[in-house]
């Protein structure tokens, strides 16, 4: 029987349905082809690729501009619908190089835009024709680099402007993307590292005149990563939400609920009451009405919404700015508890006893209504007797009450014991134009507690509901100190006289005994500052592990669905627990806790990096019209290369170089965190007190120098001018020169 060889259509559209497939024999054995047919085809599959219908690669052919079974791809990021797109790493063809949907599995790593992975080709869909699943990630994306532009001979230079980093990019002729001279500019790195000259970047992003006092902000933006830009699709569906009736949600609006935020609060996801119980049964009781923002009834599983507030994970605060997790429209209306508005909610009611122990609590799902929304210096006047007009007629529904519940249930808190740090926060005060107007400590209110101990009793119900429901939740974990911060800590408060027990389970109730020992001596700074660095950083995971630092057996985060994703991720949880609707935590996100929880604490930290690096730079700015001028301080910090001194006025933290230290060598114990004059034999520590004299202050990478007058009341010798002492001289992230040209030309522009 003769066999009848393929069309060139047919073949095409074979190989087409079966990517893996494309040897010369696989065609055959699908076609059924023997002998001379065999030969024939081979002629047939040469005839078409001399015609450009095919191409060979390692023998195998596929239809011209397909794409091989296995190859490496380089992620373009996630769209606004959070799914993630790639394109092939090496493209040849005369079209735009496809666009390829890459399915993630549970375990896939993490990819970022400009990762390198190894995929493999599988059957696509009618919105996605091309798909790939993950092999293994190959190569991380480019490093990117924020700093300031400037025009070199032969093509520019960017000067880094984090401090970590004292080196420049070089940008060939047509990678400046039109930057100018003293530009603050936003770049990736271009090729592979190099061992010797400057690494090479490309310009992607003009961010402006970095001298604008708003630059600060938008830097840390941009060099961490933060998504400050919404998808158009997820702007969609916030502007096309609408206020919630009633429904079958319990009404709440008759309840004195009220806010007490910050007087600059740029959203109000949380409002509480209190009243006595009236239980027979818990006489000198108190009933306690925490009410959260609904925010699941309008961010839903799997909408672009619910998609982008996942990938920004949290709101970022910063003294000009905040962004938000959720679009204005929700993060500022709708889901803001606002005074006088009708707002859905998820409430708990507490009933608390007389020892100020919660007894029970109940979840529902309401519409509420704030009375007022009040800042925390007008609710803690109003409780010492002196209401404003706004305050006055709450004064005995809500003020008196909220205070008499608080008083009890921070008497139970006082004999939990929580870790009791005191350490002040700064609050930077910008004028309309983005300047530093001044910078102070925020005072500590007893209105401060009131919310916070409140807050912490509801995260605590949430998590006793969801473990009583046998649901899934993620837990707000903070693990005790590893031992060797333990040993570092010792040796601090054994400098001061104190002690800390070894070979015990450390308690909280341990390292407050020795907070109060030194409460109102000189040395509570840095032993506060030291308890601080020995405790480890919480997290969100599945799995519950305690919250050390709160004393808690188990703790979620319930209260700020507006700013924190796992706040939404508990109400989702609440919901498909009680059946309140079809808007609950669904199976698929059930299953993927693990790699949100990951998720979140990474943008958590990022946002906490972002934050702090604004910080610097704000102070830095503030500083930089007093450089020569003598500051008051505290060592917060001793390295092999000098000392961190916290300022007493700012708080502002700062580098004293080990050159700039005194007349001779001085040796580093990393043990004790001490630094020990060769000759002298005079130990510099933690906690001592200076008095140093500002000598740089960069704002655009936040770095300030210090040079070191005084420790404990004794001057330190001066340094012999040049002298490095065997130690190179430390950089505020560049060198000094450097620094000062970027300066003033950021001045001119």
């Amino acid at each position: 029987m003769v066999q009848q060889v393929p069309s060139p259509e047919q073949i095409l559209e074979w190989l087409r349905e079966h990517p893996d497939a494309g040897a010369k024999r696989d065609i055959a054995r699908a076609f059924g082809l023997k002998g001379a047919a065999k030969v024939e085809l081979k002629q047939l599959l040469t005839r078409m690729q001399r015609e450009g219908l095919l191409e060979r690669r390692r023998g195998r052919v596929r239809p011209d501009g397909a794409l091989p079974p296995v190859l490496v791809l380089r992620t373009l990021g996630p769209d606004a619908s959070g799914d993630l797109w790639a394109e092939p790493a090496e493209w040849e063809g005369d079209e735009p190089a496809p666009r390829i949907l890459v399915l993630t599995r549970r375990d896939d790593p993490a990819l970022g835009a400009g990762d390198r992975l190894l995929g493999r080709m599988v059957a696509g869909t009618e919105e996605a024709p091309l798909t790939a699943r993950v092999i293994r990630r190959i190569g991380m994306g480019p490093s990117r680099v924020i700093g300031i532009y400037h025009n070199a001979e032969f093509g520019g230079r960017i000067a880094a402007i984090d401090k970590k980093t004292d080196r420049d990019w070089q940008v060939a002729p047509g990678d400046g993307g039109g930057a100018r001279e003293g530009e603050l500019v936003e770049a990736e790195q271009i090729g592979s590292p190099r061992s010797h000259g400057l690494p090479r970047a490309r310009v992607v992003t003009r961010l402006g005149d970095p001298s604008q006092p708003k630059s600060v902000s938008l830097i840390a933006i941009h060099e961490h990563g933060i998504p400050d830009v919404f998808p158009e699709a997820a702007l969609a569906e916030a502007a096309a939400a609408e206020p919630m009736p009633l429904g079958k949600r319990e009404d709440l609006r008759d309840l004195p609920l009220v806010t007490i935020d910050p007087s600059d609060a740029r959203d109000h996801d949380d409002a509480v009451c209190a009243m006595a119980d009236d239980d027979p049964s818990n006489p000198g009781g108190h009933v306690v009405w925490v009410a959260i923002a609904d925010v699941a009834a309008y961010v839903r599983p799997g909408s672009a919404l619910d998609k982008e507030a996942r990938r920004r994970g949290n709101s970022s605060y910063f003294p000009d700015r905040v962004v938000p997790m959720l679009p204005e429209e929700l993060s500022g209306d709708l889901c803001s508890l606002i005074d006088n508005a009708d707002r859905p909610c998820i409430a708990v009611r507490m009933q608390i006893g007389p020892d100020g122990a919660k007894r029970s609590h109940r979840f529902t799902r309401g519409l509420m209504r704030s009375q007022a929304t009040l800042s925390y210096g007008q609710a803690q006047a109003a409780a010492d007797g002196n209401p404003d007009d706004e305050t006055a007629p709450f004064l005995e529904t809500v003020i008196r009450p909220l205070w008499a519940a608080w008083r009890a249930a921070h008497a139970e808190r006082d004999l939990r014991q929580p870790l009791n740090l005191d350490l002040p926060e700064r609050r930077i005060i910008l004028s309309d134009e983005g300047k530093v107007e001044s910078v102070a400590f925020r005072d500590r209110l007893d209105a401060h507690r009131v919310i916070e101990d409140f807050m912490i009793l509801a995260n605590v119900a949430a998590a006793e509901e969801l473990e009583a429901k046998r649901m899934h939740l993620l837990y707000r974990v903070h693990e005790e100190p590893n031992p060797e911060k333990l040993a570092a800590l010792r040796e601090v408060v054994e400098s001061v006289g104190l002690s800390l027990a070894r070979g015990q389970v450390l308690k909280t109730a341990q390292l407050n005994r020795l907070l109060d020992g030194v409460a109102g001596t000189e040395h509570a700074e840095m032993v506060n500052m030291s308890v601080l660095r020995s405790m480890t950083q919480a997290y969100y995971a599945p799995e519950n592990f305690g919250h050390f630092g709160l004393n808690l057996p188990r703790y979620g985060h319930f209260t700020s669905p507006i700013r924190r994703y796992a706040d939404l991720i508990v109400h989702r949880a609440l919901i498909r627990a009680h059946r309140w609707g079809d808007d609950g935590l669904t199976v698929e996100e059930e299953r993927a806790l693990g790699e949100t929880a990951e998720h979140i604490s990474m943008t958590e930290r990022r946002s906490m990096m972002a934050e702090r690096d604004t910080t610097d730079r704000y102070l830095a700015a503030w500083l930089s019209d007093r450089v020569g001028s003598e500051f008051a301080g505290t060592i917060s910090g001793v390295a092999r290369f000098g000392l961190f001194v916290k300022l007493d006025e700012t708080g502002a933290d700062g580098l004293v170089p080990i050159s700039a230290i005194g007349r001779e060598y001085f040796v580093y114990d990393p043990d004790s965190q001490t630094l020990t004059g060769e000759k002298s034999r005079r130990v510099l520590g933690l906690g001592q007190r200076v008095m140093i004299r500002l000598a740089e202050a960069a704002p655009i990478t936040g770095g300030l120098l210090f040079e070191l007058l005084e420790v404990e009341g004794r001057a330190m010798p001066t340094p012999p001018k040049g002298s490095r002492q065997g130690t190179p001289r430390r950089k505020l992230g560049a060198s000094r020169v450097r620094k000062r040209v970027v300066e003033k030309r950021s001045k001119r522009h």
